[in-house]
């Protein structure tokens, strides 16, 4: 059997290295990795990464299995493989060797996620954390005898400690999203329903900000196969959020719509739209909402109370309902975020 017929067959790159270093057999998947010119050429000039040649030497040198490192790149990102060299042997005496490319790209990337994840976590908390630490000292010193002091600092401790219990109970909404985001929900909800019920909840912030919630084709019924408490928190996000970004006096256009053909979902849904008439967002923004913990103002979201989890969870939200998440926005004209729930 050549090398070539021997190799062919495996689903990931792999690569046969001659007793005289040369590449003489390589597979499809070490074709789109590496292209097909590096057939005959030395290992040497065909990887150029110090550290994986390293690794080949020794292999060679002592004709033992070695495992290594290679940094790739493909469709303009970074890719990283486990790379396992091994003799072929025949004969008792090494033939060739045997090159497998494993991709942990997937891994890394989560890695790196898990790794921003917890620094950003830690950073949210410190920040309240250090704030009521501090109070406590001057509560304990200075400020022990000072009535007028003591009401302030403990009205501000109260702030930043109900800030941590938002923190921590949207990181553990986001934890159970995510959990059973590949389970699709499949009993019918009341969307219309659901939307008059949130809107309701939140009279007391829209009143704050003496601004009007507008709720527009939402009367009826407009059913949707759902989780009727994923969706509740979906549009209790988004409703919220138009109601504290929006301008003081205001108004908040909360739109239903029934689609026989949307496009987003290339086929019949409902579309929920919510509306405010702030600001507006940047478009350099747009792209990175959903991000956790991204923020466009960092200082306005915090004194608003946002913890930059809750268009993450809105996110996962929809993509567990199989929908679609689109937002629109002017600086100066306001933004629209639009959820495409499908029928079925």
């Amino acid at each position: 059997m050549t090398p070539d017929e021997m190799i062919s067959a495996i689903p990931i790159p792999c690569i046969h290295v001659s007793l005289q270093g040369r590449v003489d057999a390589l597979n499809e998947k070490a074709v789109e990795l590496f292209g097909a010119a590096i057939r005959g050429r030395h290992y040497i000039t065909a990887f150029r990464q110090p550290a994986l040649l390293d690794r080949i030497e020794e292999a060679m040198a002592h004709g033992k299995s070695v495992t290594g490192r290679y940094i790739g790149r493909q469709a303009g990102r970074d890719t990283s493989y486990d790379v396992s060299v091994a003799p072929v042997m025949e004969g008792g005496q090494p033939a060739g060797y045997m090159m497998v490319f494993l991709d942990i790209t997937h891994q890394e990337e989560a890695g790196e996620r898990r790794s921003e994840f917890v620094a950003n976590v830690s950073h949210e908390l410190r920040t309240p954390l250090t704030a009521i630490n501090g109070f406590i000292e001057t509560l304990r010193g200075p400020a022990k005898d000072d009535p007028e002091a003591r009401d302030q600092f403990l009205a501000i401790m109260e702030r930043e400690a109900q800030r941590m219990i938002r923190l921590v109970e949207d990181l553990l909404l986001l934890t159970r999203v995510e959990d059973v985001e590949r389970m699709r929900p499949s009993e019918p909800v009341d969307i219309a329903a659901l939307v008059r019920s949130v809107a309701s909840g939140l009279t007391p912030q829209a009143k704050a900000k003496q601004a009007r919630v507008i709720l527009d084709g939402c009367e009826g019924e407009k059913p949707a196969p759902g989780d009727s408490d994923q969706l509740t928190q979906l549009l209790t996000n988004l409703i919220e959020n138009a109601i504290k970004y929006g301008r003081d006096g205001g108004q908040v256009t909360v739109r239903l719509e029934q689609l026989e053909n949307a496009v987003e979902l290339r086929g019949p849904g409902l579309k929920i739209s919510v509306s405010d008439d702030g600001e507006g967002i940047a478009e350099r923004h747009l792209g990175r909402l959903t991000e956790r913990f991204y923020r466009v103002d960092s200082h306005r979201s915090r004194g608003v109370g946002g913890t930059g989890l809750g268009l993450a969870i809105v996110k996962h939200i929809v993509s567990r309902h199989r929908g679609r998440l689109r937002i629109e926005s002017q600086l100066g004209q306001g933004s629209t975020f639009s959820v495409f729930l499908p029928y079925n």
